[in-house]
């Protein structure tokens, strides 16, 4: 709403939400994103150990119909799962290790460095959602008239992030006291979602048609926006994404 109020000119991040906003009429495209690989795992209470042992129980997702929810629905058909199988329940970004450790939701969808938390202390890992499910994570949302009417702005900003990314991504040792400083966790955690960061978030910054259109799916399967078609164009504008990564010495 104040992305087409024109109090923002930006918005930072590229899924369910965002896509959904310009399916729903708002004039935005996704114009840059972090990776298309999620770092997303499906993490039980330690008496299950497969995704089938879960059937029925509650799996705790950061929101409903958001980019956690989206992608578990997408994974467990990738893997001939039914979506509604499992009770989907929304917790806040804060309850997740209470949750678990209460043991009032069965499974967490979780990403580092809750996940690594977890893990040490005998969670079981059942689904790794980003093997499974190519989709955007973080990015960047623009108007078309900030696209149309700023275009070096919007190219200074996406190099701007793409450049920030790179740094945090090739220099691991000033990453991970980033890491500590800015999230509180010890060297170990740190290093081990560098690791996972340096991996998944490779890439050249340019959203693709395989990562938008599976939001679009993973949107659908959800039951809503069923009687629109797939149009890349409507949905995303990766020219000057592609413009920025050229000049980084990207390969397309």
């Amino acid at each position: 709403m104040a992305l087409n109020a024109g109090e923002l000119d930006y918005v930072a991040g590229v899924g369910p939400g965002s896509v959904s906003a310009t399916m729903a009429g708002s004039p935005s495209r996704a114009v840059w994103i972090v990776a298309n690989r999620l770092i997303y795992n499906v993490i039980a209470q330690p008496e299950y150990k497969t995704l089938q042992d879960l059937r029925g129980k509650r799996i705790g997702v950061s929101g409903l119909g958001a980019t956690t929810h989206t992608a578990f629905t997408m994974a467990v058909e990738k893997v001939s799962g039914n979506p509604k199988d499992f009770i989907v329940v929304a917790l806040g970004p804060q309850q997740h290790l209470r949750a678990m450790e209460a043991k009032s939701v069965d499974a967490m969808i979780v990403d580092p460095p809750v996940l690594f938390v977890l893990l040490k202390r005998g969670f079981s890992k059942v689904l790794d959602i980003g093997a499974q499910v190519e989709m955007p994570v973080g990015g960047l949302t623009t108007l078309t008239r900030t696209l149309n009417n700023k275009p070096d702005q919007v190219r200074r900003v996406i190099k701007a992030l793409q450049e920030a990314k790179e740094a945090l991504l090739n220099s691991k040792e000033r990453a991970v006291e980033f890491i500590v400083k800015t999230m509180k966790m010890d060297q170990e955690t740190a290093v081990k979602t560098h690791e996972m960061m340096a991996v998944a978030w490779a890439g050249n910054g340019v959203p693709t048609r395989a990562g938008i259109e599976n939001i679009f799916k993973g949107i659908q399967s959800q039951g809503r926006y069923t009687d629109k078609k797939f149009v890349f164009e409507d949905l995303a504008d990766p020219r000057i994404a592609l413009q920025v990564a050229r000049e980084l010495g990207h390969k397309e």
